[in-house]
Formats: C-alpha cells, sequence, structure tokens
C-alpha cells in the first residue's frame, strides 16, 4: 500500500488590519495606512502597517513615535478588533468549506489540511487558486498561501510571493528550497540569532548546512543549533500541532523581529485576546482556564496557565488575566520571536459556575459584545470599535 501524500495550505491574509481599513475606506487605497496609534499617544505601538508603509521601513511592534519619523505622511488609526475578528471568521468559514481540518493560527493566519481532497476539488494547487478567488470575491481582501507536504515549508512557502502570492514547494525539493532561502527569511530565527550566526561567519543556510551539529550546538546553544542542523537539512523543526484531550482555542504572532518591549508585547496580547475570545462568544463557549505562551530569540519555549473560579464572560477579565500571567512568566532581558494566548477546557455550556461578584455585570458586558457581533454580521457597513484606555504613564 503507497503512502497517503500529505498536503498543507498555510493561508496568511495581506497586512490583515491595514488592508481591512483600507477596504472600508477607499480612500485609504494606495496609501500608507498604519494601525495601532495615533502619533500622540503615549508608548503606542505598530499592530499591521499597509505594504505602502512597509516601503518606508515600518512594520509591526515598532514604536508610533518611529514609525511617524519614518513615515510622517502616513494614514494612523487605531486598530478595530471586532471588525477584523467579523471578517476573519469570514475567512475561516471559507477555508472550512475545502477541508474540516482548519487549524487557526491567529486572526489573520491558518493551516488548512487539504490532504485527500483531490477528487473534490482537484489537484492541490488548483484548489490553493480557488480558495485566493473565492476570498477575494466574498471579502475584498487578498490572502496569500503556500503549498508544502509539511506545515513548516507551508508558512515559508506563503510567505513567498507577497501579497496575494502563492507559492508551491514540491515534495522532495524541500532540502533544495531551504538551501536557497535567505536566512532572515527562515522561520524561527529571529534578530538576535542572525546577527549571532553572521558574527560567526555564517551568512546562509548553505553554510548552516555546512556545519555538523556538534558545531552548531557549541556556537549557538543545544536547542537552537539542533533546530539550525535540521531546519536547512528539510526536517521538520515545528509541527505547530494544537492536539490536546479537552476543546481549546489559541492564537499567536510571530514578530518581525525580537521583542524587548513590554508594552509593544501587551499590545500584541490584546489583539490576540480580542481573536480569540470572539471565536470562543461565536462557538458559545465557557472556559475557566487561561494560558500564555513566550518563544524566545533562542527558539525556548515556555508557558504559563491560570485556572480561575467561575468562567470569564468578557474580553477585559481575559486579558487581564493573560496580562498579569505575561509579568509572571515574561524574562525581560531577553527577546521576544512568539507570543500566544488561549482559553483551555472549553465547555458548551456551563456547569458549576461560582456565583462571583460583578457575575451580573459581566454578562451584561457580554451580552453586549455578542449584539455587537450580531449587529456586524448582519450589517458589515455599521463600524463599532472598543476602545483600549492607555495607562497613565508614572
Amino acid at each position: 500500500m503507497s503512502e497517503i501524500q500529505h498536503w498543507y495550505l498555510h493561508a496568511d491574509l495581506d497586512a490583515f488590519f491595514a488592508s481591512v481599513e483600507q477596504l472600508d475606506h477607499p480612500e485609504y487605497k494606495g496609501k500608507p495606512v498604519i494601525v495601532g496609534g495615533l502619533p500622540g499617544d503615549k508608548r503606542s505601538v505598530v499592530s499591521t502597517a499597509s505594504y505602502e508603509a512597509r516601503v518606508f521601513g515600518v512594520h509591526s511592534a515598532m514604536p508610533t513615535y518611529q514609525a511617524y519619523k519614518l513615515c510622517p505622511q502616513g494614514i494612523f488609526v487605531h486598530g478595530r478588533m471586532q471588525r477584523y475578528a467579523e471578517l476573519s471568521y469570514q475567512i475561516m468559514s471559507i477555508f472550512k468549506e475545502y477541508s474540516p481540518d482548519v487549524e487557526q493560527m491567529s486572526i489573520d493566519e491558518a493551516f488548512i489540511d487539504i490532504t485527500g481532497t483531490e477528487k473534490l476539488f482537484g489537484p492541490p494547487e488548483e484548489t490553493a487558486m480557488r480558495i485566493k478567488q473565492q476570498v477575494k470575491q466574498m471579502t475584498g481582501l487578498t490572502v496569500s498561501i503556500g503549498l508544502a507536504a509539511t506545515k513548516y515549508h507551508a508558512k515559508l512557502a506563503s510567505d513567498m510571493k507577497k501579497p496575494d502570492g502563492f507559492y508551491f514547494i514540491p515534495p522532495g525539493t524541500e532540502q533544495a528550497f531551504m538551501l536557497q532561502l535567505p536566512l532572515k527569511k527562515v522561520f524561527g530565527i529571529g534578530t538576535k540569532t542572525l546577527e549571532n550566526l553572521n558574527y560567526h561567519g555564517i551568512h546562509t543556510t548553505r553554510d548552516v548546512y555546512e556545519k555538523s551539529l556538534d558545531t552548531l550546538q557549541f556556537l549557538f546553544g543545544r536547542n537552537t543549533g539542533q533546530f539550525l542542523y535540521n531546519t536547512v537539512r528539510a526536517l521538520e523543526t515545528e509541527t505547530f500541532s494544537r492536539e490536546s484531550k479537552t476543546h481549546s482555542l489559541s492564537a499567536e504572532t510571530t514578530f518581525p523581529c525580537d521583542v524587548y518591549d513590554v508594552y509593544s508585547l501587551e499590545t500584541a496580547l490584546l489583539d490576540l485576546c480580542h481573536g480569540v475570545f470572539f471565536r470562543l462568544l461565536r462557538e458559545n463557549g465557557f472556559s475557566k482556564t487561561v494560558m500564555v505562551k513566550i518563544r524566545y530569540e533562542d527558539f525556548t519555549t515556555v508557558s504559563i496557565q491560570e485556572k480561575t473560579s467561575s468562567n470569564i464572560l468578557i474580553i477585559d477579565t481575559f486579558y487581564e488575566i493573560a496580562k498579569r500571567l505575561l509579568e509572571k512568566k515574561y524574562d525581560v532581558k531577553r527577546g521576544v520571536r512568539l507570543l500566544g494566548v488561549g482559553l483551555e477546557n472549553i465547555l458548551h455550556e456551563e456547569k458549576d459556575v461560582q456565583q462571583e461578584l460583578f457575575e451580573d455585570e459581566n454578562k451584561k458586558k457580554q451580552a453586549v459584545e455578542k449584539a455587537i457581533l450580531s449587529l456586524e454580521k448582519k450589517h458589515p457597513d455599521i463600524k463599532i470599535k472598543k476602545a483600549r484606555l492607555f495607562e497613565k504613564q508614572k
């Protein structure tokens, strides 16, 4: 019996938040749009920059004041998470039309396992193009898709021809692909690791390939050395698996450069919490357990979770718990490459809910948040924004 050929798509919405702003405001089309904060906002950071803004060097996690210096003509706007969550849900629903196995990694990216769907939708390349076309027709947004036999290589492929791109890595060509890939494009190599590689005279993936495992681990440590050795040889280094014994919802983001600023991490955490919580509301689910995941520049990963005495009913509670966990676990001396947040042990009916002070008020707030989702779903032209209250400076 022949072995089953696995096919994975990695779908990445192009400059998602900024693209939504350009979609909803046609006058922004073709202009540099920077989502996150206004130039006068203290300590605000860039959440997403349009491709027009990226030309000036603006990128996510950059302080807004720095983005303004690079691109003073940019259009600076606050984010509208409810609107982004609504469109994300619509697009993820499109993905699910092509596979029962859609693994949403964040509000703007997902893996789609299309193994065995050839009889339904044709060759995997055609399926990818059909998905791209349907997303464009139904939402007006573009998505870049990578196709490969593993999730890791599908993710790398999706970044090759942005925006609105498609890239296919045929089975058996993964190592050749890795050996021509610039080091800075290797998922898992952060800014500090890249600088360290260059310091030791390693400038290409082929340079890495020519080093022994012992040498790489001696120079860069056990975890990073093993990762470098595996990745250039096309040995899968990240499965992105979310399998667990209980149902959970989670999201994560990989920063374009290592992040050291706590406020930038908290802002990214807020975006992630919004996406996860609105998915929970759409499922009519309940959870008492919050998880935060941190991956540092050397590829080491830590996580922490907390179980509350009662169900988490509103976004504010979710974010405050996640923020507290981040502050408890984060090593401020190390750069963060990836940040994730999740809700664990999700149920779809309320059980054993301990009465808490302000519970009735929180349920009222949750009802408002559900009403916002319902209203925006029926009337996409209506825009309702949940504002963030910036903390006073000490």
